[in-house]
């Protein structure tokens, strides 16, 4: 072979590798976006493209080693009635109602196995799994902080209260298997 023919199959070579990688890409890409949602777009503002897409691939494969189960029937229906009642009580204690929110849904999340580490690392970990609600749970996290530091008007746990239940609810829900499939590209 003439050393014309080897350089014009060599770049060929090249180019085919550099589409198969570019495609696969775009096609990770395109999978975590579509399963975290607002949660792929806030860490790539935050972190640019490269680094975001990594960082939830972390999550992911931290979050895959996570014995999460399902709540027993009992246990579900103990919690919703936990729930109903730190709703009553906000009207007459809406502090009491926030802090006692934060605390429940931090409790289901252990319940279903999300180990309890500091705030930014559970957020990160409900992310995987609820990137839907993850904002909310960020967003009444940080209501629960100013209320402690006497910065929160009622509207604001009011507020609160439903970003919690927000995520309560979805952390409650029964899934199938087939929801519950973790893969990305």
């Amino acid at each position: 072979m003439d050393p014309g023919t080897i350089i014009i199959i060599a770049v060929i070579v090249v180019a085919v590798l550099a589409i198969a990688w570019f495609v696969t890409r775009r096609r990770r890409s395109e999978a975590l976006r579509q399963r975290f949602g607002p949660e792929y777009e806030r860490t790539v503002r935050e972190q640019g493209p490269a680094r975001a897409e990594s960082e939830l691939l972390e999550r992911k494969q931290r979050v895959d080693k996570f014995s999460i189960r399902e709540l027993g029937a009992a246990e579900r229906e103990r919690f919703i009635t936990e729930w109903r009642a730190v709703q009553a009580r906000f009207v007459d204690d809406p502090k009491g109602s926030v802090s006692e929110a934060d605390n429940l849904v931090t409790r289901v999340m252990q319940a279903r196995g999300y180990p309890m580490s500091d705030f930014e690392q559970r957020a990160a970990d409900i992310s995987v799994d609820h990137p839907r609600v993850v904002d909310n749970y960020r967003a009444a996290h940080e209501i629960a902080l100013r209320h402690r530091r006497g910065e929160a008007t009622t509207e604001d746990m009011r507020n609160a209260i439903i970003y919690y239940r927000s995520l309560f609810e979805e952390l409650l829900q029964i899934q199938s298997s087939n929801q519950r499939v973790r893969e990305v590209a």
